[in-house]
């Protein structure tokens, strides 16, 4: 074995050590897949759990707190997306990330899974070794906004943000948000007055998610908008350009 060889094999040991502490919770109801998608997790060193059913998903999260979940869009009873707006709609599981997986690859169901603060969206079919590296740019991604938010409270005009305790107060009111919205509005107020473009603004919240379109971004401004109320007036559009956070 030569020196290079050595090397890659002692990287891949370590990077299954290190997975060794993270907890993945899949949930998908087709079995032959189930049981591929398991024993590449499990071969990289992550801890497996398995759940067949949205509802079932639930209770697993209850018994158990993974590090971040792989969801299936088309599940029986339950889908995906409803137990992904239940697990964020909800204070304990709202920093889980999540996932989907699915057949469906319109750009109408990638906003919408999007709205109800999925962290990625993989369209079948996918290369594992493409769901490894999803993965870990998602993972990634969470450890540094942790420390990020660890410190992290803003406060413009009449709205403050606590990136620790995940809390938006408008005009004195809570607003309850999804994770994506809460990214957004972070981004927007982390520097009032300043413009962000559309594609910034993917690159930012959404990793660069190809899948993710300026339509897309437009979609997420209307509904954070709506759900601040009259403090939504504080998110101005620039024509051809993007969005800023109106300065105090």
């Amino acid at each position: 074995m030569n020196t290079q060889t050595l090397r890659r094999s002692e990287a891949a040991m370590n990077a299954r050590r290190a997975n060794e502490d993270v907890a993945i919770l899949l949930v998908e109801d087709e079995q032959d897949l189930l049981e591929l998608l398991r024993y590449n997790l499990a071969r990289e060193g992550y801890e497996v759990s398995t759940a067949t059913s949205g509802e079932e998903a639930l209770k697993a999260v209850r018994n158990e707190s993974p590090d971040l979940m792989l969801l299936d869009l088309m599940l029986p009873g339950m889908d995906g997306l409803e137990v992904c707006r239940t697990l964020k709609s909800r204070e304990h599981t709202s920093d889980i990330p999540v996932i989907m997986l699915t057949a469906k690859g319109e750009e109408s169901d990638i906003v919408q899974g999007l709205e109800m603060g999925a962290d990625d969206y993989v369209t079948k079919p996918f290369s594992p070794r493409v769901l490894l590296a999803r993965i870990n740019a998602v993972l990634r991604r969470r450890e540094q906004g942790g420390d990020r938010q660890a410190a992290s409270a803003l406060h413009v005009g009449e709205i403050s943000l606590d990136a620790a305790r995940h809390e938006v107060i408008a005009s004195g009111k809570r607003v309850d948000m999804t994770a994506t919205e809460f990214k957004l509005l972070a981004l927007l107020m982390s520097k009032p007055g300043r413009v962000f473009t559309r594609q910034q603004i993917i690159e930012s919240i959404h990793d660069g998610f190809a899948a993710v379109t300026d339509r897309s971004v437009d979609v997420q401004v209307v509904s954070l908008r709506r759900k601040l109320g009259p403090s939504g007036n504080n998110i101005e559009t620039v024509r051809g350009v993007g969005y800023r956070f109106k300065e105090s």
